[in-house]
């Protein structure tokens, strides 16, 4: 990780063992991996070990943009957290806090050079969000 990584968190009003199954599994993951309406996540494969690849795929819904978001993962602790590295490089850290029956998850990545530090910040805020709403719906 580098000194100017971006922190974002949610407290997710559910346990720890659902609110890690709705972010690691690939058929939730589908339902919450995107940062407004207007897109969705058609597609999600996770092999959730080390080494093992995390891909899903984000698109405009009326089909205009879309692109691939590729991982790598680096060390899993099982319902505490994970870390891996993207495909560009960049080092990202997810972390699992139970609070009884509420999950607190933080998650601190390297920004890429592209798009302004705020735009990154808000757009995986909007993603976490999303999650958030989804798992506390279902």
């Amino acid at each position: 990780m580098t000194n100017e990584a971006i922190h974002i968190q949610a407290q997710i009003n559910a346990p720890l063992e659902k609110a890690w199954d709705y972010y690691t599994q690939p058929d939730h993951i589908t339902k919450w991996n995107f940062a407004s309406d207007d897109w969705h996540c058609p597609s999600a494969s996770n092999d959730m070990r080390v080494g093992g690849i995390y891909h899903t795929r984000m698109e405009a819904k009326d089909g205009s943009f879309g692109f691939d978001f590729d991982l790598v993962y680096e060390e899993i602790r099982d319902k505490e957290g994970f870390t891996y590295t993207m495909a560009d490089g960049r080092q990202a850290k997810v972390d699992f806090t139970s609070n009884g029956e509420e999950t607190v998850v933080s998650v601190l990545f390297d920004p890429e050079s592209i798009n302004p530090i705020d735009m990154q910040r808000d757009g995986w805020q909007a993603i976490l969000n999303n999650y958030k709403k989804y798992t506390e719906a279902n």
